[in-house]
């Protein structure tokens, strides 16, 4: 049985119902620099990085379906200076608040939602 939502109406999916999300991972689990990613998150930078804080397409699906521009992603600084490394934290909706945000050690293989 095939579900039918009006034009511009969008399912609510839950982390679990996503196939990218794997579990959760509690804000104080982070490795610290996952951590301090988070804490720039939500006191609005400076980022380290020029791509931080861009958009995050979700092309792949790995995370609930959202609007256009709902996610920004943010690198977790890693000790290799000359690129940005696979760590990412991807957060949506209002970014300051940072309460829908996933963790990714394999460049948005699978994701762990953080709690906190």
């Amino acid at each position: 049985m095939a579900l039918v939502m009006p034009q511009g109406v969008m399912a609510r999916q839950s982390p679990e119902d996503v196939q990218g999300v794997v579990g959760t991972i509690a804000a104080q689990q982070l490795p610290n620099e996952a951590q301090q990613t988070l804490d720039r998150i939500e006191s609005g930078g400076p980022f380290p990085y020029e791509k931080d804080g861009s958009r995050f397409g979700n092309y792949e699906h790995s995370l609930p379906q959202q609007p256009r521009g709902y996610y920004r992603e943010y690198t977790v600084k890693n000790s290799d200076s000359r690129n940005r490394g696979a760590k990412r934290i991807v957060c949506g909706g209002d970014q300051r608040a940072a309460n829908d945000c996933y963790y990714t050690e394999d460049h948005y293989n699978s994701f762990k939602r953080i709690t906190k």
